[in-house]
């Protein structure tokens, strides 16, 4: 994704930090709340091997060639124990945190409209070998951002049981006292819940795969009695197509499938506390060029790395838009009622 936060090491592109200034500045006008993430576990905004490519951990021929799973693995999960590169993502962390806005003249750490920092979008260990590491870097991030703020909340970004190695490492990272809360993130495609476009034909698998999903990390925030919010979920358009007007049925049906288990847990006083869809590309459109995003064409909420339009939610999908007002008057009509209570 162009343009870069940081193109050079420790040189950050001012234009951009006034952007973030001047989106906090809308939001807060609308009551709205920001979880700002901090760095990427993947390679599409350059994140963690990017570090490591500016510490001579990874070559450049390498860093601009797609990377093979294993590739993929073997080179992030050095992130953890490179000393200077774990440096350089507390660098940003700090300017970003300790960051006054220029519009509000208000500093980061006493914005209302920042609910929470995210240490990465998706961290993996990546290999089992770098686990150690990986807690331990979680644990020192997490403690230097409560140093520094505590206004807001902390949570890591993770995806689950299928980000962490196992469900245990996933219980211990988010039983430190400095996380507040715990994400997942469900991704029936790239987890091959169903089989290349057969949504329809699979639809009951994935539905049964998503909700045993959700159940396994309820069963450890209950233990760990803290809040769950499920926090990246999508699916295709019918037949995997990326055009704006085709189909949405299942996807529909999909979204109403974990609203209900969202609305049932806050009735229930139960730990799924919220969810964001993913991802919402309002006006946006594919350029219909190519598959994959382009310099110059419309940022959508699909990462450059997957077909644009993929997992999108365009202004004119009128039915899921229709699900989605459903489910928010149901939320807001029960909040209204407990306040009043």
């Amino acid at each position: 994704v162009e343009p870069a936060l940081q193109p050079y090491p420790g040189k950050f592109n001012e234009e951009l930090l006034s952007g973030l200034d001047f989106l906090l500045a809308e939001m807060g006008k609308r009551n709205m709340k920001a979880i700002i993430f901090l760095s990427n576990n993947w390679e599409w905004s350059g994140g963690f091997l990017q570090y490591l490519n500016w510490n001579g951990k990874l070559a450049d021929s390498v860093m601009i060639r797609k990377l093979s799973w294993d590739e993929m693995r073997d080179h992030i999960s050095e992130f953890y124990t490179c000393g200077s590169c774990t440096q350089q993502y507390q660098k940003q962390l700090m300017l970003i945190i300790k960051r006054k806005n220029l519009i509000t003249k208000k500093r980061y750490i006493d914005d209302p409209a920042i609910m929470a920092w995210e240490i990465a979008n998706e961290p993996r260990p990546m290999r089992p070998a770098s686990v150690i590491a990986y807690k331990e870097w979680i644990s020192k991030t997490a403690a230097t951002i409560k140093q520094i703020d505590k206004n807001h909340l902390v949570t890591i970004g993770s995806e689950g049981e299928l980000g962490s190695e196992t469900i245990e490492v996933f219980e211990s990272i988010h039983s430190n006292k400095n996380i507040d809360y715990a994400t997942i993130h469900i991704w029936p495609k790239n987890w091959e819940w169903f089989k290349d476009t057969a949504i329809a034909k699979d639809f009951g698998n994935l539905t049964l795969n998503t909700l045993n999903y959700i159940d396994k990390h309820v069963t450890v925030l209950n233990k760990l009695n803290k809040p769950l919010v499920l926090e990246e979920f999508g699916l295709p358009r019918d037949g995997v197509s990326f055009a704006p007007g085709t189909s949405t049925k299942w996807r529909d049906e999909y979204y109403h499938i974990i609203f209900t288990k969202l609305f049932a847990s806050m009735q229930h006083n139960g730990v799924i506390e919220g969810c964001n869809f993913w991802c919402f590309s309002g006006i946006g459109r594919p350029s219909g060029k190519q598959l994959l995003w382009e310099k110059g064409d419309d940022i959508l909420g699909d990462p450059p790395v997957e077909e644009q339009g993929l997992n999108s939610v365009f202004d004119n999908d009128s039915s899921t838009w229709k699900v989605i007002k459903s489910f928010t008057e149901k939320i807001n009509r029960k909040n209204k009622i407990a306040q009043t209570n």
